[in-house]
C-alpha cells in the first residue's frame, strides 16, 4: 500500500515513452490564445488581467534595468501555477513533483541572475559575500558561509516547491483512501474525512498558486540584489 502512495508521483510512460514533456506543455495549450479582434472576450479578459496583476507583482522589487526580466518571470510564473493547479485533477500527473524538473528550473535562472551581477557590478555583487563592518577576525568564515549559502539557493528553491506539492498530494491521497474504506464501516466518520478532504483541497489550491509565486518572486529577489 505504502508503495501505491507514492506512485503518483512516478513519470507516467505510454509504449515505453515518459509522457512528462506532453504534461508540460498542456497547461500551455490550455491558455487562450490572442486574435485580431477590438473586443475581447470573457476568457481572455480575464488572462490578460491575470498576467498585468502577475507582472506588476513582480516588478514591484526590481530596479527598472530588472524589467527586460519581465517576460521571462511572467512567463515562468504562469508555468508553474497551470502546472500546480492542473495536478489536482483527478488521474493528472504533476510535474513539479518532480524534484529533477524544479532544480532544471531554478538553477539555469539563479545562474542568470548570479552571471549578470557579475557582469554589470562585480565588486556589489561580490560585496554581499562579506557584510559592511564585519571584524577582520570573522572575515573567513563569513565568507565561506555566505558563499555556501549563496550556492545553496537553487537547491532550496527546487526542494522548497516539491516538498509542499508532494506532501499536500500525499496528505489528499491518504485522507481519500480513509474516507473510501470507512464508508461501508462508519458512515459517520468517513462522512468528517470527506469534510476534511474538502477542506484540504482548498488548502492545496491555495498551496499551489502561493508556491508558484514565491518561486518566482525569490528569483526576482536574487535578479535585485544583482542589478
Amino acid at each position: 500500500m505504502a508503495l501505491t502512495f507514492f506512485n503518483q508521483f512516478s513519470s507516467p510512460h505510454l509504449l515505453g515513452i515518459p509522457l512528462i514533456l506532453p504534461a508540460m506543455l498542456l497547461p500551455a495549450l490550455l491558455l487562450p490564445a490572442p486574435n485580431n479582434r477590438w473586443m475581447t472576450n470573457r476568457l481572455t479578459t480575464l488572462h490578460l488581467w491575470l498576467i498585468n496583476m502577475i507582472t506588476k507583482q513582480l516588478m514591484i522589487p526590481l530596479n527598472k534595468p530588472g524589467h527586460k526580466w519581465a517576460l521571462i518571470l511572467t512567463s515562468l510564473a504562469v508555468l508553474l501555477l497551470a502546472t500546480n493547479l492542473l495536478g489536482l485533477l483527478p488521474y493528472a500527473f504533476t510535474p513539479t513533483t518532480q524534484l529533477s524538473m524544479n532544480m532544471a528550473l531554478a538553477l539555469p535562472l539563479w545562474l542568470a541572475t548570479l552571471l549578470t551581477g557579475l557582469r554589470n557590478q562585480p565588486t556589489p555583487s561580490l560585496g554581499h559575500l562579506l557584510p559592511e563592518g564585519t571584524p577582520t577576525p570573522l572575515i573567513p568564515a563569513l565568507v565561506i558561509i555566505e558563499t555556501i549559502s549563496l550556492f545553496i539557493r537553487p537547491l532550496a528553491l527546487g526542494v522548497r516547491l516539491t516538498a509542499n506539492l508532494t506532501a499536500g498530494h500525499l496528505l489528499i491521497q491518504l485522507i481519500s483512501t480513509a474516507t473510501i474504506t470507512l464508508l461501508p464501516i462508519m458512515p459517520a466518520v468517513s462522512t468528517l474525512t470527506a469534510t476534511v478532504l474538502l477542506l484540504l483541497t482548498i488548502l492545496e489550491v491555495a498551496v499551489a498558486m502561493i508556491q508558484a509565486y514565491v518561486f518566482v518572486l525569490l528569483l526576482s529577489l536574487y535578479l535585485q540584489e544583482n542589478i
